[in-house]
């Protein structure tokens, strides 16, 4: 079975390749690392709870990472197993739809912030969705943006920075807010690109 795997520069650094090489001799199960995905995004968004919005964004990183190192520890380092691809995606979807929804009930501003974040969570699982739907009918998965998950987390992180700027200040964290408008705006926006070219590609390849 063909392994589908977002397209990546940082697979080439030499620490990931040398962690990946580490987890593998251990050795630490890939599918495991996939589950510890989920947990850092829960404490995550926990941490955005308790107001702890550094600690959030060094979490938000950590489940990268696991994102990261997860498939190659199966590929490159030669551990993959039949279930693989279940444990690849469905733990990703999870922690996208913790974090934001978490994120959405961590503020105060605006009124409709816990909206905001089921809404966000909403469309980060539709943009998968999409990607995957392409790969159901035959089509190479589609990975791009405009908010593709590296690019809703890296938003994400920007906005729990910001939020703890601001909550240093004496001020009442706004930044997380518009980062998840950001995410709401660019998933539709993903989403929609992605389904246009799915139908394209099935329209062209019938003519």
């Amino acid at each position: 079975m063909k392994v589908i795997r977002r397209p990546l520069k940082s697979r080439g650094n030499p620490w990931a390749v040398w962690a990946a090489q580490w987890l593998a001799r251990v050795p630490v199960r890939p599918n495991y690392i996939s589950l510890g995905s989920v947990v850092f995004a829960v404490a995550a968004g926990l941490s955005m709870l308790m107001e702890f919005y550094l600690a959030s964004a060094v979490l938000i990183q950590l489940r990268l990472l696991c994102n990261l190192l997860d498939g190659m520890v199966a590929i490159e380092g030669g551990l993959k197993s039949k279930s693989g691809e279940v444990y690849n995606d469905l733990p990703d979807r999870i922690s996208d739809a913790v974090i934001l929804i978490l994120a959405g009930y961590s503020l105060s501003w605006p009124a409709w912030s816990r909206e905001l974040g089921w809404i966000a969570a909403l469309l980060a699982v539709m943009t998968a969705y999409a990607r995957v739907l392409g790969g159901a009918v035959g089509l190479a998965q589609d990975f791009s943006g405009p908010m593709a998950k590296p690019h809703r987390m890296a938003v994400l992180t920007a906005g729990c920075i910001g939020a703890a700027v601001e909550s240093a200040f004496g001020t009442s964290p706004r930044s997380l807010a518009v980062a998840l408008g950001i995410i709401v705006i660019g998933s539709a926006a993903t989403m929609v690109r992605r389904t246009v070219r799915i139908v394209h590609q099935l329209e062209s390849s019938s003519s």
